[in-house]
């Protein structure tokens, strides 16, 4: 009588690392995608289409080399012919090129791109500057004298004296 080979059972991961940002292995793949920083609803979806996998597939029963293309995908989408409007820096001021970054490098190309505006002394970068933290900026005819005034109080004040 003849064996079968055994066939390998996936195992279900509980915790998996997708593009630097930890998720719990119960989570849907499109949410999962969704979650890491630089990946939005649209790109989530457009990389599901894309790699033709099941978007209400928990993460923790994706396989290694599934989760390695989902990461190159998000790295890479260009490779994967997604429509470059989803990208997160179209027109870069560095090198030009349509580019779309995750994770960490997110991260740094903010902080660049703040120092930039601060060196330049724009309106953005001279609050940045200040430490405006909301960078709420009045621009379409909003009420001013009651809202807008975070940390100052807002209220009747009493004359003293009379």
């Amino acid at each position: 009588m003849e064996e079968k080979p055994k066939q390998e059972k996936s195992e279900f991961k509980a915790i998996l690392r997708l593009a630097d940002k930890e998720v719990k292995g119960e989570v849907p793949l499109f949410h999962a995608i969704s979650r890491a920083s630089g990946a939005g609803f649209m790109f989530a979806n457009a990389i599901v289409k894309v790699l033709k996998l099941d978007e209400k597939k928990q993460v923790g029963s994706l396989s290694t080399p599934e989760i390695e293309k989902i990461e190159e995908a998000m790295k890479n989408p260009a490779k994967f012919n997604i429509p470059k409007w989803l990208f997160n820096r179209r027109k870069d001021l560095d090198s030009g090129e349509d580019r779309h970054i995750v994770s960490s490098d997110l991260e740094l190309a903010k902080k660049f791109d703040v120092r930039r505006l601060r060196r330049i002394k724009c309106y953005i970068g001279m609050r940045h500057a200040r430490g405006d933290k909301k960078l709420k900026v009045r621009v379409h005819g909003q009420r001013t004298r009651s809202t807008g005034r975070t940390g100052k109080t807002v209220g009747v004040v009493k004359k003293r004296g009379k």
